[in-house]
C-alpha cells in the first residue's frame, strides 16, 4: 500500500538579534498569549522559551533566545551568548530580527555563527519610528548584498505592521511532517516557571534604571490547591544597598511589583494567585557558575 502523503507542515524557528529589537514581543505576537517578558533592559530574556503557534495545517514552533551582545561580559552573559549559539543549530529557520540601522559587528559575528545551510529571514524591526522611507530601502540593499538572507522582511512588530505576511514567509520553510506539540500547547515551560519570569519582568519594569541587571527570581515553593495557586518568589540581588531600591518606602513598591505580577499570573494562568515575595542578597550571583546553574542559567 503506498503511504499517504503528509498534509501538515511543523518546524522549529530560532527568533535572534542583539538586545532590545523586539524578539520577545514579536513571540508573544505570534503564540497570541504574553509568554515572554519584555522590558528596555538587555537580556531581559535569559532562557530559551518556546512558543508554539498552531494555525489549521501548520504548527510553528518559536524560540525566544536572549539578546546577544559583545560588551558587559560577565559570567552570565556569557551564559547567555552561549545559550544563543546552542539556539542557532538544529532549527528550521533563523529570524534574525534588526532595527532600523546597519548591521554591525555585533550583527555580523550572530550572522557567522549560524549554519550554513539554515536559511535566514531577516526582520527589519521599528520601522514606524523612520521617516524617511528611502532609508528602509538602502538598508534592504544593504543586507541583500550580504548575501545571507532568504528574504528581508520590513515590520513594526509594535504597530503588527506586516506580521501575518511574515507568517507565511516562515511557513515556507517548514519541513512537512505531523506536529510534534498538542493543537492547544502554548509553551514548553510550566507555570512554575512562566511565574519567575513574570515577577523579574515586573520588577524591571517598576524600578526603571534604579536596579540594575544583574537581578534574579527563584520560586522557592509552588503549589496549587484547586483553582488557587499559592507562590513564594525570592528575588535575588547582589549587594545589600539594592535592597532598599526594590523593597521601596515601607514596602510599597514591592508591593506594587507583587501586586502586578498576580494580577498577570491569574490572567495567564486562569485561576487564583496567591503570591508572597522578598528580597534575598547572593554577592557577585552573577559570576558565580554554581549559583547560574542553580538558577537554570
Amino acid at each position: 500500500m503506498a503511504s499517504s502523503k503528509i498534509k501538515t507542515r511543523c518546524g522549529t524557528i530560532a527568533i535572534v538579534g542583539q538586545p532590545n529589537v523586539g524578539k520577545s514581543t514579536l513571540l508573544n505576537y505570534f503564540v497570541g498569549s504574553k509568554l515572554s517578558i519584555t522590558s528596555r533592559k538587555a537580556q531581559t530574556t535569559r532562557y530559551q522559551l518556546v512558543g508554539i503557534f498552531t494555525d489549521k495545517d501548520t504548527q510553528y514552533i518559536f524560540v525566544d533566545t536572549p539578546g546577544y551582545q559583545l560588551k558587559h561580559l560577565n559570567q552570565m552573559n556569557k551564559s547567555l551568548n552561549k545559550s544563543v549559539n546552542q539556539a542557532l543549530k538544529d532549527v528550521d529557520l533563523i529570524l534574525f530580527l534588526s532595527e532600523p540601522n546597519e548591521l554591525d559587528a555585533t550583527d555580523k559575528k550572530i550572522l557567522q555563527m549560524i549554519p550554513n545551510s539554515t536559511p535566514i529571514l531577516l526582520i527589519i524591526n521599528k520601522i514606524d519610528l523612520i521617516k524617511d522611507k528611502s532609508k528602509i530601502l538602502a538598508l534592504m540593499s544593504e543586507a541583500d548584498h550580504l548575501d545571507k538572507f532568504e528574504e528581508i522582511v520590513p515590520t513594526s512588530v509594535k504597530k503588527k505592521n506586516n506580521l501575518l505576511e511574515l507568517l507565511e514567509s516562515v511557513k515556507k520553510y517548514l519541513p512537512q511532517q505531523p506536529f510534534i506539540y498538542d493543537q492547544d500547547e502554548l509553551t514548553d515551560k510550566g507555570e512554575r516557571f512562566l511565574a519567575g519570569e513574570i515577577v523579574r519582568e515586573k520588577l524591571f519594569r517598576l524600578t526603571g534604571q534604579e536596579v540594575p541587571y544583574s537581578v534574579a527570581v527563584e520560586i522557592e515553593k509552588f503549589e496549587q490547591e484547586g483553582n488557587l495557586r499559592r507562590i513564594f518568589a525570592v528575588i535575588i540581588v547582589d549587594h545589600e544597598s539594592l535592597k532598599p531600591m526594590i523593597i521601596g518606602n515601607k514596602g510599597e513598591r514591592l508591593k506594587e511589583i507583587s501586586k502586578s505580577a498576580r494580577l498577570d499570573m491569574e490572567k495567564l494562568f486562569g485561576g487564583k494567585v496567591w503570591l508572597e515575595t522578598w528580597v534575598k542578597v547572593k554577592t557577585g550571583w552573577a559570576d558565580d557558575v554554581r549559583a547560574l546553574k542553580s538558577l537554570g542559567l
